[in-house]
């Protein structure tokens, strides 16, 4: 699963999170999970 940093919204690899919770680009403790994309149904 890959994370994205609140502050300069790149993303962030899953083994980097192991060890600490930073941003190894700007060093932002904020990070988000990635959304999926949720397919619409259509209602009947």
């Amino acid at each position: 699963m890959n994370y994205k940093c609140f502050h300069c919204d790149k993303t962030v690899e899953d083994s980097y999170t192991q060890t600490r919770v930073r941003c190894p680009y700007c060093g932002g403790k904020i990070l988000c999970k990635g959304r999926s994309n949720v397919t619409k149904v259509k209602a009947r």
